[in-house]
């Protein structure tokens, strides 16, 4: 079995130290992976490796190695610290990068859309993460996470290990081969209904100031700010201060992620906005909320957050994983919770432009909106009116699965690669050359 090991570990993390040496004793052939000490940039969400050089991402890097070992591997394994019932920033870089790996078109997969299949292979995935110390929220989110992780990457096999506090070498070598065992019986993870996520209760007040990040890495030409754009103006017209700051180009800079710092300490709202990547949050997105975290450790204050997701996928609950995470993010930076929006087929309803330039699409998209704006400004949850608004399909999706198929194949086309738009450049064949 050709099994790759992807540790997502931070440095001086004694955890992934223990865990990747019990690993070993059972699997000594297996290739381990430490994703920080590689060249991984973020992905770009350009779809390049849909339509202009399918089936690689249009960055040369370690994360085209990477993606190809996945390929040809039977056996996966995933080690992160949990974070915020999600994945490490770390590991989440490369996670974002195997949409690679699979096709554009659209599949109905248990009555759910997603995307089709690039190889006829993938990997099992055994997926490890730890805590510190017992969270049964962030414990629940996570196995959810690695669920629908599983469902989008084709894995046959998904279990999830998770080991909490420090343990011992031995436990920790008998934990990896009952989980090994597990992937080798062909035993699933059960599957774990994502928690109910619920606003924090707190006393309401006006809000004075907001702030909305936005972590798209289209910045200003994103979905994701023209949703948070459009509510922001609304809350402007009430007379809230209002600021709005790219994660993407604040997260390497420590000049502006210390504005960020001083732009939330200084906020009564805080809301992100972000597209969908891979079930969860995009990598640098993950990475800025682990700062701001840092940043926050015991600080309990007025201020609330609330976030708004959107899909390429035309329905909206694919957001729901992610956004129970920003809801556990929101509890670990001592946040209130003010709830969430989530948007499906956000790509091609939107794609980018300002709410006010759409045509009559836009019209619930902005009641839903207005409703939030006016609930928000008061200091309140959003209410689940305003969250049906924007989660209504605006199409079937037998409708969006065909205009999908053909938007794809005519973006492939404008490149020259409609013809090998499901090209496999990770396959390889006996003579051990890709075809």
């Amino acid at each position: 079995m050709k099994t790759l090991i992807l540790n997502g570990s931070r440095a001086n993390d004694l955890q992934a130290v223990k865990v990747t040496n019990a690993l070993h004793k059972h699997l000594p052939d297996a290739e381990t992976i430490i994703l920080r000490e590689q060249k991984i940039g973020n992905c770009a969400g350009d779809f390049f490796c849909w339509v202009r050089n399918p089936g690689m991402c249009n960055t040369n890097d370690d994360n085209r190695i990477i993606a190809e070992k996945i390929i040809q591997s039977d056996l996966v394994i995933y080690l992160t610290p949990v974070t915020f019932g999600g994945y490490s920033s770390e590991l989440k870089r490369i996670v974002d990068h195997q949409i690679q790996n699979i096709l554009p078109f659209f599949a109905n997969v248990n009555g759910e859309i997603h995307h089709q299949k690039r190889y006829n292979h993938y990997p099992n995935v055994l997926t490890i993460g730890w805590m510190d110390e017992p969270n049964m929220q962030a414990e629940a989110i996570f196995r959810h996470l690695v669920h629908r992780n599983a469902i989008n990457m084709y894995a046959k096999i998904s279990v999830c290990g998770l080991m909490i506090g420090q343990q011992s070498e031995a436990d920790l070598t008998s934990q990896a081969e009952s989980w090994l065992q597990a992937i080798a019986s062909g035993l699933n993870s059960p599957v774990p209904a994502l928690p109910s996520i619920n606003t924090t209760s707190s006393e309401a007040a006006p809000i004075r100031r907001a702030v909305l990040l936005v972590g798209s890495p289209r910045t200003k030409k994103s979905t994701s700010l023209s949703l948070g754009g459009y509510l922001f103006e609304q809350l402007k017209a009430r007379g809230i201060e209002t600021e709005t700051v790219q994660i993407y180009t604040s997260i390497n800079s420590p000049e502006r992620m210390k504005a960020m710092y001083e732009a939330i300490d200084n906020a009564d709202l805080v809301m992100l906005a972000f597209p969908l990547y891979v079930d969860s949050l995009p990598a640098p997105v993950i990475a800025a909320l682990e700062k701001i975290a840092t940043h926050r450790k015991d600080k309990q204050s007025h201020i609330r957050f609330a976030a708004i997701s959107n899909c390429g996928f035309p329905g909206a609950e694919h957001n729901n994983t992610a956004l129970a995470i920003c809801s556990e993010f929101s509890h670990e930076a001592g946040f209130a919770w003010l709830g969430s929006l989530a948007l499906g087929a956000g790509e091609g309803i939107v794609h980018g432009t300002p709410l006010n330039e759409l045509d009559g699409r836009a019209i619930p998209l902005k009641q839903s909106l207005n409703i939030a704006a006016e609930a928000l400004a008061n200091g309140q949850p959003i209410p689940q009116s305003a969250r049906n608004l924007l989660a209504k399909p605006v199409i079937p999706n037998w409708m969006y699965t065909f205009m999908g198929k053909f938007g794809w194949e005519q973006q492939a086309k404008q490149y020259g690669v409609k013809k090998i738009i499901k090209r496999q450049p990770y396959l390889v064949n006996q003579e051990n050359k890709h075809v």
